[in-house]
């Protein structure tokens, strides 16, 4: 973490990071914010009000405090020739970071989440805490210059940074809600609207969601569906849809932001290493489908 968010993962020393992307023999992934520049923000908005809310969560972590952490990143990857993947952009400015390269010739990746995909700052209005998280959610203009950047290969992997923090935690008051949102159950119905909707092709989702991850951290015989790899594959119902209900949601957390929401296709089944996990109704306990990954990595 190139900057403060949940838990003490932070690395923001420079002589640190220096030598973690010199020394490092393995692709570095980071999420970049910049510490000093949200403390900035905060101390000139407590000038202002006693009482910050959700609704300054993004000004807070604004576009300044992600650029100046990603921009350091990228700086010091260039300097070291370090493989490095930029995780969760939120924000138009940090794209002329990247390139639009085939992904086999980048040694600098960029990656977007579903849910900076999905919402806005105008969402803050309705669901408040339910869709804090870091680094926040921004613009209108930011989440469409992020689908931009998916079809033109700026952007490289899709993920979620699923949190399933409880409806209790989240209630809280702003200062105190924890950041992060459950999404894990919901995040390819998500991609797949924006496929119906025009927004990015069936070919995107398949490569920033399931090729581009594996080649990216040279996991073995996975991310396709090849003779010999393992069978991690998910069967989609493209003319059923699937209405978003509290009887239907599976995290333990028992919540979701997109609660409501009906969705233009339905997930039909799932399969871990061959193993049926989902059956478009429950998802049963199967240890026994689990396996450890491999990799096949040169760093």
């Amino acid at each position: 973490f190139m900057g403060a968010s949940t838990g003490s993962l932070l690395v923001e020393n420079p002589t640190i990071l220096d030598a973690i992307f010199r020394e490092s023999p393995v692709l570095i992934a980071t999420h970049c914010e910049s510490g000093p520049v949200i403390q900035r923000n905060l101390d000139r908005l407590l000038q202002q009000t006693q009482l910050p809310s959700i609704h300054h969560h993004p000004i807070i972590r604004d576009d300044e405090a992600c650029y100046a952490s990603s921009s350091y990143a990228v700086a010091l990857a260039k300097k070291y020739q370090t493989q490095l993947n930029v995780l969760h952009i939120t924000t138009a400015k940090e794209l002329s970071l990247f390139s639009d390269a085939p992904l086999s010739e980048k040694k600098i990746t960029a990656e977007a989440c579903v849910h900076h995909l999905w919402f806005s700052d105008q969402d803050y209005a309705r669901l408040g805490n339910l869709i804090k998280c870091n680094p926040a959610i921004k613009k209108t203009s930011d989440r469409d210059a992020l689908l931009g950047a998916l079809r033109s290969g700026v952007i490289d992997i899709v993920a979620t940074d699923h949190a399933p923090h409880t409806l209790s935690e989240k209630q809280q008051a702003y200062p105190e809600a924890p950041a992060g949102l459950p999404l894990v159950q919901h995040a390819l119905l998500m991609m797949l609207e924006h496929v119906v909707q025009g927004r990015l092709s069936l070919e995107d989702v398949v490569e920033k969601c399931a090729h581009n991850p594996a080649i990216r951290y040279g996991v073995a015989d996975r991310g396709f569906i090849r003779e010999g790899y393992f069978a991690d594959c998910v069967l989609i119902d493209p003319d059923a849809m699937t209405q978003v209900t509290p009887e239907s949601i599976a995290y333990q957390c028992g919540w979701s932001p997109l609660l409501g929401h009906t969705f233009s296709t339905r997930i039909a089944s799932t399969f871990v290493n061959g193993q049926c996990v989902f059956d478009g109704h429950s998802v049963p306990i199967n240890t026994s489908a689990a396996q450890p990954l491999f990799f096949t990595r040169e760093r």
